[in-house]
């Protein structure tokens, strides 16, 4: 760089790409956007996923779906379309009172459309057969009675949003998902190629919108650097279709990408292609790295003193850089600099996202897991990393979990005052992988010594540090709920995990919260290494009594899945297990198949477990034995034929948790 010569001074545009979620901003950007600014660099961000969205449930983007939906040919149209196509008018006239509602700009429509005669019912509405109440009439008078009418009213309207997905996926891109939105081109793809060729096929609908709105974030901000910050394999579509608007209208802004699907799955990046969209691919916590890049830029930085950053060069290191593509390959710089440590990352900002525009929506019924998609929520951390990081599925070998760092809790309370002041919200969600107790109980009290009143939820392990004490000091400081992983309820799995808690534990911990007003949520896991029928049988039934006790109110079963980056993939023998070898990676590279000498099948045990599971969510079939969820579910898959194996008696006592329980408040 000539020494006379200035450089303009550095914007940095920080972008959510779809699809993340509705209900309040994905919080990286706000992390990343305070950050910048506490270092005085100028830094804005826009969510590009809420505007994808709203830029297609209007009146007239209703009516462009219309158009693509009658390109299909009538065979080929689902229930979906049809229905879409047939109460055309209906969805014309009733789509933006309904997000107006859904953004809490008109609460009045709650009666019109809970009185069922507002808005057109397509397939989704089905889901409320399930509820039906033959004395009342009413299917959702259970959930809701006579004065839930705007919780009624939010779940109908969500209903009537899945129904226009589903029109989406069907007639205009096979790919759209609310969360999931191209998942497959992406998630643990061990090449670019279905990328690259989803990339240069034609601009779908929500392709032509998603550049229309680049543009305009471009041409609004005029930033010198695009920060994409995609944090799951349903943002890297959207993410790279950014990328690509970019450099074709802008090609000198600077792009670079970062977030947690970069940071789990392109750690072994060696593909050039991706360095046609982005110039730049950052590694784990982006502080560090984005200062050093952005001195990069400013010429106050070599090229081979980049931290955790991934960038494409000539084989021949020509200066001219237009060496041909086989001649190119991928370099990750990792020039040594300390991480800027967790109490001089700055306070999170929101300074313009639009606040006022997100969607509250009601996806299930249940009041604790509906925490995930109702209400806008602002994000904020207590902890970097993990405080345990022993359990063998977790990517404990990863920084975002391996380096733990803590904050005093007068700076976090410090920092929840000043969210509070700037988005006018008191409602917190601590995103920690999980929230240490002692920091928790020092912010408890210091939010009752300041008299600072918020509500706040956040996800824990159930650990016996949690005493019924504990969590009534959490729920006098605003704790309305907790999330933990109980994972597979059996005590020799649990072992073998190095989870480091019992199911009897969870149980006593559980109850605590409960008991203190707290609701909970039990993550929970199928398929873990030697798993057998009987241990899922049986972690069913401690789940059922669980939810019978009392003690969770939630819970969701992930089917296990093993990461390159875990104990069990980084040591598959110590849990029984062969690896499935990887092909070639050039791309991402996360999850890996393996052989399990049990031979369960586990997917078609899950469609039992996730069917219990939402049961127990609404109350519903508690009393029942374990086994029929199975045995319905086995029946329901062989097309209405005697499963092909019989479902075993859960081996747990039928009131095991019961005394567990009443031991636990004996004396000792």
């Amino acid at each position: 760089m000539n020494p006379s010569t200035k450089s303009p001074p550095m914007s940095v545009l920080s972008v959510i790409p779809p699809m993340t979620q509705l209900n309040t901003p994905y919080p990286s950007t706000a992390y990343l956007t305070g950050f910048l600014r506490s270092r005085g660099v100028a830094a804005v961000q826009e969510d590009l996923a809420l505007k994808l969205v709203l830029s297609l449930f209007t009146a007239q983007g209703l009516k462009e779906i219309q158009v693509r939906a009658l390109q299909c040919p009538e065979l080929e149209r689902s229930a979906s379309v049809n229905f879409f196509l047939d109460f055309f008018p209906r969805y014309e006239h009733t789509i933006e009172p309904t997000i107006a509602f859904l953004q809490g700009k008109d609460s009045t429509l709650s009666h019109r459309i809970a009185g069922r005669g507002f808005l057109p019912e397509g397939p989704r509405f089905a889901a409320l057969e399930a509820y039906d109440d033959s004395e009342s009439g009413d299917p959702l008078s259970w959930a809701f009675g006579a004065l839930g009418q705007q919780d009624r009213a939010r779940h109908l309207a969500t209903l009537y949003l899945n129904d226009l997905a589903d029109v989406l996926r069907d007639a205009v891109d096979s790919r759209f998902e609310f969360v999931r939105y191209g998942e497959s081109l992406a998630g643990s793809q061990a090449t670019f190629e279905p990328l690259a060729q989803a990339l240069a096929a034609p601009h779908t609908l929500m392709d032509e919108k998603l550049q229309v709105l680049t543009l305009e974030a471009i041409e609004k901000h005029q930033p010198t650097l695009v920060l994409l910050s995609v944090p799951f394999p349903g943002a890297v579509y959207a993410a790279f279709r950014i990328a690509q608007c970019i450099k074709l209208h802008h090609p000198h802004i600077q792009i670079a990408l970062g977030g947690g699907f970069v940071n789990t799955e392109l750690r072994e990046l060696t593909e050039p292609r991706v360095f046609d969209y982005v110039d730049f691919v950052t590694l784990d916590s982006g502080e560090r790295p984005l200062l050093a890049l952005l001195e990069h830029l400013e010429g106050k930085r070599s090229a081979s003193r980049l931290v955790r950053t991934f960038i494409r060069k000539s084989a021949d290191e020509t200066q001219s850089g237009h060496a041909p593509s086989n001649s190119q390959r991928v370099q990750l710089i990792n020039w040594s600099e300390p991480d800027v440590p967790f109490e001089e990352v700055g306070t999170a900002t929101w300074d313009g996202l639009p606040l006022q525009d997100y969607l509250s929506l009601l996806d299930m019924l249940n009041p604790m897991h509906r925490l995930w998609s109702d209400g806008r929520w602002n994000k904020l951390t207590v902890a970097h990393g993990c405080y345990w990081k022993k359990c063998s599925f977790c990517d404990v070998s990863l920084d975002y979990i391996s380096r733990y760092e803590t904050a005093s809790a007068s700076l976090l309370v410090d920092r929840i005052e000043q969210i509070v002041k700037e988005t006018g919200q008191t409602g917190f969600h601590f995103v920690d992988e999980a929230a240490p107790p002692k920091a928790l109980k020092a912010l408890a009290e210091e939010l009752i010594r300041r008299n600072v009143h918020i509500s706040w939820w956040g996800n824990i392990r159930f650990e016996k540090t949690f005493t019924p004490e504990l969590a009534e000091l959490l729920a006098e400081s605003g704790c309305i709920a907790m999330s933990g992983g109980l994972e597979v309820a059996s005590d020799r799995l649990l072992k073998l995990m190095q989870k480091g808690v019992s199911v009897e534990q969870v149980a006593q911990v559980t109850k605590g919260f409960s008991e203190a007003g707290i609701l909970v949520h039990a993550y929970l896991m199928y398929g873990f290494p030697t798993q057998t029928v009987q241990d899922t049988v049986d972690a069913l039934e401690y789940v059922r009594q669980l939810f019978e006790n009392g003690c969770i109110q939630s819970g969701f079963f992930h089917r296990f899945a093993c990461t390159v980056h875990s104990p069990v993939g980084l040591n598959p023998e110590e849990y029984g297990i062969e690896l499935i070898p990887l092909p070639p990676v050039s791309f991402g590279k996360n999850d890996i198949g393996f052989i399990d000498p049990t031979g369960v099948d586990h997917d078609l045990l899950g469609l039992g477990l996730k069917k219990a599971i939402y049961n127990f969510m609404h109350g519903i079939g508690l009393e029942e034995d374990v086994r029929s969820w199975f045995q319905d579910a086995l029946i329901e898959h062989a097309g209405g034929k005697s499963p092909a194996f019989k479902i075993p008696k859960s081996t747990v006592a039928r009131h095991k948790i019961e005394k567990a329980l009443q031991r636990s408040k004996e004396p000792s």
